[in-house]
């Protein structure tokens, strides 16, 4: 892989999350029938797939820290790990690294011609923390996020 391919793959991932934070989903980045993964939602296909999970997250606001994000390329390959914050639907707050939810892992690849066919993001739903009996290890003061 070029310099420039790598540039370019790492420039996508930037306006995507640039774009999203901002309440745009940037379509012309990905293809017409991309895949993508979300934990309790499952497996999908395409914008309006994605639209409908993305309706379904019951959340006010979401904001990546984008200057702070870990990006690795191989290939066409991008693994993305950073974290979120936001307001939930029900109004609480969560932050990454301070509260349980806002940590994400997304894998991208990209096909020949640069656009996003897959994208995979591993991040718990819960961005509250409601789901108490998710929390499996208490460690007490130990406990960071």
């Amino acid at each position: 892989m070029t310099t420039q391919q790598s540039s370019s793959q790492k420039a996508a991932i930037q306006r995507y999350y640039e774009r999203t934070d901002a309440g745009e989903f940037p379509a012309e980045l990905f293809t017409a029938d991309f895949e993508f993964y979300v934990p309790k939602f499952g497996v999908g296909r395409g914008v309006e797939e994605f639209g409908q999970m993305a309706s379904a997250a019951s959340v006010k606001q979401f904001k990546h820290a984008i200057a702070e994000m870990l990006i690795i390329e191989n290939g066409r390959n991008v693994a993305v790990e950073g974290t979120t914050e936001g307001v939930t639907g029900t109004g609480v707050e969560w932050r990454g690294g301070s509260t349980p939810g806002g940590r994400f892992a997304s894998i991208f690849q990209f096909d020949a011609a640069g656009l996003i066919e897959r994208m995979y993001i591993y991040l718990d739903p819960d961005f509250a923390g409601d789901h108490t009996d998710g929390f499996r290890w208490n460690r007490g003061i130990a406990q960071a996020w």
